[in-house]
């Protein structure tokens, strides 16, 4: 369509204007001088348009509801960045019988998960701007070398699972290293972990967005928690909200009580009185350590 267009009106002004994450979609971008950017549908998820239920709303976002980055936003980023970047998710390959995961285009949407059944096959993939990359389990070198994939723009390998530590190193046409990212697997849930993205607040505006992460005894990231967790305020402060990303959780926004999704959850606070000088936060949950921080406000 785009160079039909062109080629009936050269003159005309063309750009993307709902377009998909995947790589053909940015192709047209890149490879055609005459199309000057693109729209993307959509860059944040958001309540409405939604599926079948149990669903709230639209889930094809490169951001989540709770403003965390999903693994089609770091999809994104490899396309778009001029600074070396790598990102690692997994998913299971499917069993006897299901279509060969080798016919299909790997995914933009594998989390950073590694926990599976010993020996379970599992497609790695990564999305990087290097010009190849190598794969490394519990420091040994797995699989081949893989260049970077142009059709898809997501290398990827088919691995048995084995617990640890799995991490990609994306090198240049020459072999230096240029970027890592790696993945650890996690134990059980073990504490809660508040990540404030602001350590005070102003006390004209007043909100304050705070993540919370399970974590093992390790401080690794447990992303396959979905550990109920409470929120208590004290300070002239209120909750207006806790958001965990999941498009099929119904619950009501202003509970204080929420279950984590991927592990991690946002909470939104509100100063009350602006003669406050801090707001206390604690999270908790059942069997876990509890976890509290004091914003300041200025």
């Amino acid at each position: 369509m785009y160079d039909s267009d062109h080629k009936k009106y050269p003159d005309r002004v063309i750009f993307g204007s709902e377009n998909r994450h995947d790589m053909s979609a940015w192709k047209a971008v890149r490879d055609k001088e005459f199309i000057f950017g693109q729209f993307l549908w959509t860059g944040i998820d958001y309540l409405g348009e939604s599926g079948p239920w149990p669903s709230r709303g639209f889930y094809s976002g490169l951001i989540d509801f709770g403003g965390f980055i999903k693994p089609r936003g770091y999809f994104r980023q490899s396309l778009w960045s001029d600074k070396p970047m790598a990102y690692l998710g997994t998913y299971p390959t499917p069993g006897k019988g299901g279509k060969s995961q080798m016919e299909k285009t790997p995914s933009m949407d594998a989390w950073p998960i590694w926990n599976y059944r010993e020996g379970q096959m599992i497609r790695v993939v990564c999305y990087t701007n290097a010009a190849k990359a190598k794969l490394m389990l519990n420091d040994r070198e797995i699989g081949a070398v893989q260049d970077y994939n142009d059709e898809t723009g997501i290398i990827y390998w088919d691995i048995p699972y084995e617990p640890g530590v799995l991490k990609v190193i994306g090198m240049d046409a020459v072999d230096n290293e240029i970027s890592t990212y790696e993945i650890h697997t996690s134990k059980r849930p073990y504490a809660l972990k508040i990540i404030p993205e602001e350590q005070r607040v102003d006390r004209e505006e007043g909100i304050a967005r705070i993540a919370l992460q399970v974590v093992d005894e390790d401080g690794i990231p447990v992303m396959i928690s979905d550990d109920e967790i409470t929120c208590h305020l004290s300070g002239n402060a209120r909750l207006l909200g806790m958001e965990a990303s999941n498009n099929t959780d119904m619950s009501d926004y202003t509970d204080n009580v929420h279950r984590v999704y991927h592990g991690r959850i946002v909470a939104f606070v509100k100063l009350i009185d602006k003669n406050s000088d801090e707001i206390k936060v604690k999270c908790t949950a059942p069997w876990l350590l509890p976890t509290e921080m004091v914003i300041a406000v200025r």
